[in-house]
């Protein structure tokens, strides 16, 4: 045989085991029942959406209908606080802040009006004490009144009242993660969509991710994004911080986040969408193991996105739409989710 012949012969055999191998990997998941379910409540999801399943470096499953794909920007609301959170986390790996300093330290303002004993790490686990109005639709869809994060931190400071001492009561709100996005403007001397875009969104080629306003700037809830853009993300998280064989977050750093802040009583106000659950940073904790360990994170935003990890599992999964989620929206959510581990064994103990 010519050495021509055996180059051709060498192609053909690899395409073929790449062929095999892929046809075997799609062939250990049967997602029949989900895209069933996805038909069932299309109507509930608003009739535009697109859904990842992530698993082992690689997505499983795939779907789209009607206007959206996997790269279709869209709000994700409250889904930003997940990556404000990796944004501090990163902070905190290159040793600029710590999760116990008060935020004093970077906003002496804060002291004058007796919140200065706040810290970083109740900021981000909305332990702060600071009243909050409850989070809603209508909020999101109207123009900040603020002009910059300065100045919304400002009003935090100068015009909220304490309702509880710090790390006591749990109060859902954009008020703490966005004390903490403006300690990143500090620390950075940057603005915090430029340091988003360095230090998270372009190590994950999040590129059709952004916090961009014409307003002020939002790290609870600002940012649009994408399927594929957020499950870069997820991916990363699942993976212990790593991306593409580069270490985004220190394994450290992905655990304390996924380390519960809270117990029941201390929950005071949570949407709808989160009622039951505990919370870490920048993320809730919708189950955990017998030693209280989470198990499932997640991170919902109240204009429909549900991006969610199974740790047991080892998968991740976005399902991004547009509308308010509702509580049957979520209940669709939690049914996809039981379809997705009949095909997943856990590996939890």
């Amino acid at each position: 045989m010519s050495s021509k012949s055996t180059y051709y012969c060498f192609i053909v055999s690899a395409i073929a085991v790449f062929l095999l191998l892929f046809q075997e990997t799609k062939a250990q998941y049967n997602f029949t029942s989900v895209d069933q379910k996805l038909e069932a409540v299309k109507k509930e999801l608003g009739g535009n959406f697109s859904m990842l399943v992530h698993r082992d470096g690689k997505n499983i499953y795939e779907k789209s209908v009607g206007e959206f794909n996997a790269k279709t920007q869209a709000p994700i609301a409250s889904c930003s606080k997940w990556l404000t959170a990796a944004l501090i986390m990163v902070l905190i790996d290159e040793g600029k802040i710590n999760l116990d300093d008060k935020i004093s330290k970077y906003l002496p303002i804060f002291s004058k009006y007796s919140k200065g004993y706040i810290t970083i790490k109740q900021c981000l686990s909305h332990l702060t004490g600071i009243a909050s109005e409850p989070i809603r639709l209508i909020d999101l869809l109207k123009a900040n009144k603020f002009s910059s994060l300065e100045e919304e931190v400002m009003s935090f400071a100068t015009k909220k009242e304490i309702m509880a001492n710090p790390g006591i009561e749990f109060r859902y709100s954009n008020v703490g993660l966005n004390i903490a996005g403006r300690i990143v403007e500090l620390v950075t001397k940057r603005g915090f969509e430029q340091a988003m875009q360095e230090k998270i969104l372009r190590p994950l080629q999040m590129r059709s991710t952004s916090f961009s306003s014409f307003n002020s700037v939002n790290p609870s809830g600002g940012a649009v994004s994408s399927a594929n853009d957020y499950m870069n993300f997820l991916s990363m998280i699942l993976n212990k911080g790593m991306y593409n064989g580069k270490r985004i977050l220190s394994e450290q750093s992905i655990a304390l986040m996924q380390t519960p802040q809270t117990t029941n009583p201390m929950i005071k106000y949570a949407p709808k969408i989160a009622a039951g659950y505990n919370y870490g940073l920048g993320e809730w904790i919708l189950e955990t193991d017998e030693n209280g360990q989470s198990t499932v994170v997640a991170s919902p935003g109240l204009i429909g996105a549900w991006p969610l990890i199974d740790k047991c599992r080892g998968y991740a999964v976005i399902i991004l739409t547009k509308g308010i989620i509702s509580e049957e929206k979520r209940d669709a959510y939690i049914d996809i989710k039981k379809i997705i581990d009949q095909q997943i064994i856990a590996n939890c103990k």
